[in-house]
């Protein structure tokens, strides 16, 4: 700042003082390019085309924006043209960045390779945080994971350099904090290979997840659709204090709206409740609004964003940042599609679970919830971190907990694991002695990885099918999602709750009000959590982590063994035949919730994350099959045999047999993981036709030149019998906004039409016609 007021007043001595300040600050501007990052000296920080989009969208509007569309419509390809209407149109958008996780960065780039470009078109980076399984603690946990995935990561370290992709090897952190403490910054629009990349929606940035063929289009310099989201605005009004933190605020959310009622929305949080909340609390209340189904979420440009920029580096930006703040802020009179308001002053303490994210309950409820429900009240382990909660303040908080039960003799009753956002976190948080005060109430530090919030667990407390309870800070508590367990009641909290949770030792017990007793038999009340927003001293930034790319890698080599079981070249999928689809097989009619865990499971089959042909094994290994309520079992109508679905999907494939999914209501709802899309497509599917879609699922399906298909009439989905041969009709004039229809014949010869609805555009037609994007992508190469 000191630098910025100096040549200003340089500018007023050149210029004379009767020049207006907006002159200065132009002549500045003019003078000083600020970069995107410290990694990127080259590319800069653009708010004048930022600027410049919004003010041509905004005259043609003739209306107040929201902080959402004035991002958004800021990076469009086309701001004079493109048609504009909130749910309804497809934008064409130029993202500033990519970042990809180590588990979806090996498809994306393995596609990449197969688009023949040289080089990326925008910055991007790739990060090492998923192939590292939690077993006994940190540094040992990381030194074995180098030593398994070697083959993979440098396979995506010479990706990187080859053709221009940071590396952020193993060990340096979780992808989101990377970014949070990196790359994100107001204003900025940056699309993730990860569903909860609208964590830098804390630092005022547009940060969405994506598929991996996504984030290859903006890698190529191709414009990135996306459907015109509508905008929730979520109005805060009073303060947070004592037990009630950010994860509260979305945790109420994801109760009020559901796991799909942010489908197709922004959730842009307002009002004067918002400067209660510092930064890294904004991005955990962004990164868990993916189990909500928005699109992203972000909080408006304030000064907890400035001193977060300030403190990790980037000051230069946050002078930027205020210069430009009206463009960082929604209008005043600006409209949202829905409203919810929270006052922040009577919000309690919530856990939500098990088995689903959007469960709510205040904390003091949960206990008798849990006797009434048959839910085990014991609480077997509490984990703390991830990308949702592992910030130093979140750290600093349960800190506060744990020394409190230290101070009378406690420990905690259940296992307890503490998981560092990233190597930076890590250092200052041993630094400043919360890693020791963590480490004595009985928490075992894993590594800077995702680890058990993703399945990286190899955890031998409870047998398989053993049921028992859990509390975690983590975002998602699907079904088995944790330890492969589905008997484990899964619960997501704040930090400090599962501190105190892992304390008390079970579910029935509310810090705010219930007494723990000391070892000297004394009853003693937890006080509220503190902890420090940031650190007195600057960040340790701990081990250097980073590998840049050289400035030209087109000399070097990235070798793919034909052998490996890791590692496989992909084969372009094939091209339209030009008719309809006749005769299809229902591989499977799913009942219930169907996520992306469902249909490509995580865990240990990450390791197969870069080989579509093994990790097809997986294919929907996890679903319910709606004939006998059974997983991974359905009837092989060539054979007449039951068997694994990937195995019958093998079998028909390898018979020309064409097959369909039937499946319920937010079908591939979770992570963005490509690979529940790529693999139906490997396999020899054609369709999915289910109730509705998530979003990241149902675009990643089009990629791949699948047809994602819903019941116009959601009842026909009981129409379907498991023994249905479906053909789809109308695909030879299939175009935006007509229907096709499914000719559905019944094995005792009767037959029926039902109508299917699809929301592919002219592009999307393509992609299907083409056989995918990528084969799309190389035809207009030609």
């Amino acid at each position: 700042m000191a630098t910025y007021c100096l040549t200003v007043a340089r500018l007023q001595l050149a210029l004379g003082h009767g020049v207006r300040r907006l002159h200065v600050s132009a002549a500045y501007r003019a003078k000083a390019k600020v970069s995107m990052s410290r990694f990127e000296p080259t590319s800069f920080v653009n708010y004048e085309k930022l600027r410049s989009n919004v003010d041509i969208v905004q005259k043609r509007l003739n209306r107040p924006l929201t902080l959402s569309e004035k991002i958004v419509y800021g990076h469009l390809d086309d701001p004079h043209n493109q048609d504009i209407d909130r749910g309804r149109t497809y934008l064409r958008l130029r993202p500033d960045r990519v970042a990809m996780q180590d588990a979806t960065a090996q498809m994306a780039m393995l596609q990449f390779i197969s688009s023949g470009l040289p080089k990326v078109a925008v910055p991007s980076t790739i990060h090492c945080d998923h192939l590292i399984e939690a077993q006994i603690g940190g540094e040992k946990d990381l030194a074995r994971a180098k030593e398994i995935n070697l083959e993979v990561y440098n396979f995506l370290s010479s990706a990187g350099a080859k053709y221009g992709v940071g590396f952020w090897k193993p060990g340096s952190g979780i992808i989101h904090q990377i970014i949070l403490e990196n790359y994100a910054y107001p204003g900025v629009m940056l699309i993730g290979t990860d569903s909860h990349t609208p964590n830098g929606g804390g630092l005022g940035a547009i940060c969405i997840g994506v598929g991996g063929a996504d984030a290859v289009d903006v890698m190529a310099g191709i414009p990135w659709e996306l459907k015109c989201p509508k905008v929730i605005g979520v109005k805060l009004t009073g303060t947070l204090s004592g037990w009630t933190s950010p994860k509260d605020v979305i945790l109420k959310v994801a109760g009020i709206l559901t796991v799909k009622g942010g489908t197709g929305a922004i959730v842009e949080y307002h009002g004067p409740g918002v400067d209660s909340i510092s930064c890294t609390g904004m991005a955990t209340i962004c990164n868990m609004g993916a189990e909500i189904g928005a699109t992203t979420s972000v909080f408006p440009y304030n000064h907890r964003m400035r001193t977060y920029l300030e403190k990790t580096g980037r000051g230069d930006i946050a002078v930027l940042a205020d210069e430009y703040s009206h463009l960082l802020v929604p209008d005043e009179g600006c409209q949202y599609d829905q409203v919810i308001e929270i006052n922040l002053d009577e919000l309690k303490p919530h856990i939500n679970g098990p088995f689903t994210p959007d469960l709510a309950h205040p904390v003091a409820d949960v206990g008798s919830t849990a006797e009434k429900n048959g839910w085990p009240l014991e609480v077997k382990v509490g984990l703390i971190g991830s990308c949702t909660n592992s910030s130093y303040e979140d750290m600093g908080r349960a800190a506060s907990v744990a020394k409190q039960a230290l101070d009378k003799g406690l420990k905690c009753k259940a296992q307890f694991t503490v998981t560092p956002g990233s190597e930076q976190i890590r250092a200052t948080i041993e630094r400043d002695g919360y890693s020791k005060i963590l480490g004595d109430v009985g928490g075992v530090v894993l590594a800077n990885a995702c680890g058990p919030c993703i399945g990286q667990w190899d955890r031998r407390d409870v047998k398989k099918g053993e049921k028992n309870t859990i509390v975690t800070s983590f975002n998602r508590n699907f079904t088995a999602r944790n330890d492969a367990n589905p008997a484990t009641h899964a619960f997501v909290t704040s930090p400090e709750i599962v501190t105190a949770l892992a304390i008390a030792g079970t579910l029935n017990f509310n810090p705010e009000t219930d007494y723990l007793t000391a070892s000297n038999g004394e009853k003693f009340k937890l006080d509220p959590p503190n902890g420090d927003e940031l650190p007195a001293r600057d960040f340790d930034p701990g081990q250097d982590t980073y590998q840049h790319p050289p400035p030209d890698g087109q000399t070097l080599r990235v070798d793919v063994s034909p052998q490996s079981n890791r590692l496989q070249l992909l084969e372009p999928f094939d091209k339209w035949s030009g008719g309809d689809l006749e005769g299809m097989k229902v591989l499977i009619k799913v009942k219930g919730k169907c996520t992306t865990d469902h249909i490509s499971a995580a865990g240990p089959w990450l390791k197969f994350r870069g080989h579509l042909d093994n990790i097809s094994n997986n294919m929907l290994i996890g679903a319910v099959n709606s004939e006998n309520d059974a997983i991974n079992k359905i009837k092989n109508y060539l054979t007449g045999e039951y068997g694994g679905v990937p195995d019958v999907a093998r079998h028909y494939k390898a018979n020309g047999v064409s097959w369909v999914v039937v499946g319920d209501d937010n079908y591939g709802e979770g992570s963005s993981r490509e690979h529940a899309a790529l693999e139906p497509r490997h396999l020899g599917g054609r369709a999915i036709i289910v109730k509705s879609f998530a979003r990241i699922h149902e675009t990643n399906l089009k990629k791949q030149g699948l047809l994602p298909l819903t019941f116009t009439n959601p009842s026909d989905y009981d129409k379907i019998r498991p023994d249905d041969h479906i053909s789809i009709k109308g695909l030879k004039t299939f175009a935006p906004g007509k229907s096709l229809s499914a000719l559905v014949k019944h094995s005792d010869g009767s037959e029926e039409t039902l109508e299917l609805n699809h929301s592919f555009n002219e592009t999307q037609i393509e992609w299907f016609k083409a056989g995918s994007a990528l084969n799309r992508m190389k035809e207009l190469q030609h």
